[in-house]
């Protein structure tokens, strides 16, 4: 692995074809979110503009024939997270664009990282590392060499999951 040579915001706007997301953990920690999640959980509405910001980074990106996909692993029950992504997080998303797949893991095994990356143009790979808790620690790019398993793994994880759509918690 080596160091990101480009902040993240660089390589999402200097991205021609495709981004593609593995999600891995079950509980994020994302500064901002605290209150909407609270919001969420005491089942007040969703508030009308909500993440609108990237909602229009997103649709500006499909305007320009980019795609950008998301694999987001679950275990089930959900964590409050994943209920709250799921029921607030995902449909904006999906709406503006984005190509958004479910991999439940509850009752088998696929042969995934447990590493969150960002891959794009299928020639570089952000990894996304973060502390036990869910807390965002670092990125980093990594090392070319690899690229071949990444490409892999996103394969398998979307040949694995199906459209948010689609999926239904039991």
């Amino acid at each position: 692995m080596v160091q990101a040579r480009k902040p993240s915001s660089d390589l999402f706007d200097s991205y021609k074809r495709s981004a593609f997301r593995l999600e891995t953990k079950q509980v994020y920690i994302v500064p901002g979110l605290e209150d909407p999640i609270k919001q969420f959980l005491a089942g007040e509405p969703m508030p009308k503009e909500f993440n609108a910001d990237w909602h229009e980074t997103v649709r500006g990106y499909v305007a320009a024939g980019k795609t950008m996909q998301r694999a987001k692993i679950v275990r089930r029950p959900l964590t409050d997270y994943s209920r709250y992504l799921l029921s607030w997080g995902v449909p904006g998303n999906v709406e503006a664009g984005e190509d958004y797949q479910i991999l439940d893991l509850t009752d088998r095994t696929v042969d995934l990282p447990e590493q969150d990356f960002w891959l794009f143009d299928d020639e570089t790979v952000l990894l996304l590392n973060f502390n036990a808790d869910g807390t965002f620690r670092d990125r980093e790019i990594a090392d070319p060499a690899d690229l071949d398993q990444y490409r892999r793994w996103r394969d398998l994880a979307l040949s694995e999951a199906v459209p948010w759509s689609e999926y239904r918690p039991e």
